[in-house]
């Protein structure tokens, strides 16, 4: 019995099927996704009109933002910040879930930034949606071609980067107070910049200790690198061998599973007299102690994992060497090219 053609009823199916050759020559055989037989026409009429002008007209098809969401979060599922994604989509849904690519322009931009001000959201906040909007837009335009332009994406001004990072008897003393699994933790934190997830997920099969160096497989961009050890991180794992034959850090005897800024975390900032600390911000102070140790911004861009220079210049103000002689030319005793008059005098034609 030959296959019907066009808009048809299968026996094993309440929704019209639809089986045709498109006019850019694609072979579609699929649901049409309703029990109308009116509305299952109109939608082939659709899909042939869309690959009509495709075909003869270079002209996409049309494609919903939920189209892309839907691939945008299949790429994103190995993050450790998925769900931090899936929220924002979530969030981004009333805006644009109803629009499709093409109709996201300027305007709707705006719309969304605005909305969520005025929420309550802060400038911060609403610029992780903007990022994602972008970052998603980028893909679609430059990678899957759905789309051939998109708004230009400007982040919110007055937004206020977090510049929380520890002294050296600060970060001595949260040592001291915390338990000892959290301070093995802390410690290895301070000596090598890793962040939380990437030093509870580390496993002996990736240290290599005669050859000072660790590989993290699961980062929060996705990318794995290699980690330097220095001597204080080298001490550190020496000290976990033997406590699990898998993983480095441990407590008692298991792997540790859960958030690590948990009641013990939180005990320990309290008797260190440390506030507004999170467990993220000794990465921040790894970076900070760096470049105050004559670290080039390139350097630690490397040993960091940042993907670009603009995220590690943020410390470059802890660095102040390359401008100690341009300081010390106007010191006590060093004349120079200073003028001895204390003010010029103008003389009027």
């Amino acid at each position: 019995m030959a296959r019907e053609v066009g808009v048809f009823k299968r026996p094993d199916s309440r929704f019209y099927w639809i089986n045709v050759t498109l006019p850019n020559g694609r072979r579609l055989r699929q649901s049409a996704g309703t029990e109308s037989r009116e509305e299952a026409e109109a939608y082939l009429a659709k899909l042939t009109l869309d690959a009509y002008r495709q075909a003869h007209f270079g002209i996409k098809p049309e494609r919903s933002w939920q189209d892309a969401v839907v691939r945008y979060l299949e790429l994103k599922a190995n993050l450790r910040s998925f769900r931090d994604v899936q929220r924002i989509c979530r969030q981004l849904h009333a805006y644009v879930g109803h629009l499709a690519l093409n109709q996201i322009n300027g305007d709707v931009v705006w719309s969304i930034a605005q909305g969520e001000l005025k929420r309550g959201n802060k400038p911060a906040t609403v610029n992780r949606y903007l990022a994602l909007i972008r970052n998603l837009l980028h893909l679609v335009r430059d990678e899957w071609q759905w789309i051939d332009t998109f708004p230009k994406i400007r982040m919110l001004h007055g937004e206020v980067a977090r510049d929380r990072w520890l002294t050296r008897d600060e970060a001595q003393r949260l040592i001291a107070v915390c338990p000892p699994h959290l301070a093995a933790l802390v410690r290895f934190a301070l000596s090598t910049g890793c962040r939380a997830s990437e030093i509870t997920g580390l496993e002996w099969n990736r240290v290599d200790l005669a050859r000072n160096t660790a590989w993290l497989n699961q980062t929060k961009n996705g990318t794995p690198r290699g980690v330097p050890l220095n001597h204080d991180a080298i001490a550190i794992l020496e000290e976990q061998q033997g406590l699990h034959l898998e993983v480095c850090f441990t407590y008692r005897g298991k792997p540790i599973g859960w958030d690590v800024s948990n009641t013990a975390w939180h005990s320990a900032l309290q008797k260190a007299g440390l506030e507004d600390f999170r467990f993220h911000d000794l990465r921040h102070t790894w970076a900070s102690w760096h470049r105050q140790a004559g670290t080039s911004v390139d350097e630690l861009k490397d040993l960091g994992g940042w993907k670009t220079r603009s995220m590690v210049d943020r410390y470059a103000k802890f660095a102040t060497e390359n401008l100690l002689a341009a300081a010390s030319r106007i010191e006590s005793g060093r004349g120079g090219n200073v003028l001895s008059m204390s003010r010029f005098v103008t003389v009027r034609n």
